[in-house]
This record gives structure tokens, sequence and C-alpha cells, in this order.
């Protein structure tokens, strides 16, 4: 049974994609709807910049979670929004565990195998490590 569904959210095709099915999943089950933006802190910098770099980080994690807010309003399913500041996979598995969910949604964005390699993904690192079920909605390709 899924009572509480957790959306990583930053905006990009693929979590537009992983939103919808995020709030069609929780329809379909009658599940709290719980979505994340993680706001990235600088990896270098001075504190008076570190701190001014975060609250910009905040404000566009806002500006992202807005739409959404009007968009899911007061309907169903019954949605709660939040902004965290870290590293986006490590603070989507804290808030899962925080919040009890019982399916994680995240969006792939897609980078080259190179750069998934290197850098590792978001959704993969919440694969490897998410104590419940995790969706990995890929943006649909446009055809411009």
């Amino acid at each position: 049974m899924i009572s509480r569904v957790l959306l990583g959210y930053d905006g990009s095709p693929a979590a537009i994609e992983a939103c919808e099915f995020a709030v069609g999943l929780a329809r379909r089950y009658g599940a709290e709807l719980h979505i994340l933006a993680v706001a990235r802190p600088p990896e270098y910098g001075t504190e008076v910049e570190t701190e001014e770099l975060i609250e910009q980080g905040k404000r566009h994690c806002a500006r992202l979670l807005k739409p959404l807010r009007t968009k899911l309003g007061e309907g169903e399913p019954r949605t709660s929004f939040e902004i965290a500041v870290g590293h986006p996979a490590e603070q989507i598995l804290l808030c899962a565990e925080r919040r009890r969910a019982d399916h994680i949604v995240v969006g792939r964005r897609g980078h080259t195998l190179l750069a998934r390699w290197l850098l590792g993904s978001v959704a993969r690192q919440v694969i490897a490590h998410a104590s419940c079920a995790v969706t990995v909605v890929r943006a649909k390709e446009s055809h411009a």
C-alpha cells in the first residue's frame, strides 16, 4: 500500500514528467504527496558568498515550486512542499526517511554516459540507497 509519495523536483523536463506521474500515483492510492526541491550549496567560496548563493538557490527553488503550488492547490492529492539545501540525492533520501515515504519519484535528466560514470546521477544514487520503491521517469523527447 502506498500512503506517502515523495517527488524530487528540479524543474527540468524530466521532473515535470515525474511530477505528473507522482500526482497520478498519489491520486490512485489516495496517498499524500510531498514535493522536495533542493538548492545545491556552492562547492567553494567565502562565507558571505556562500550564504548569498544558498539564498539565491532557495529563491530559485521557490520559483520552481510556485506553479506546482498553484496547480495542486487544495485539491487531491494532499500536497506539501519543502526546500532543502545540500546534495540532491542525499536530501531526497533524508526527506524520504523523515517523511516515511513509501515511494520516491525522480526524473532522469539524460546526462551522457561519461557524465553519469564520472559524476553519478541523482536517480542512480537514490535507487542505490533508498529503503522504499523508486520510480525514475524520463522526459519525453521533443521533436521540434
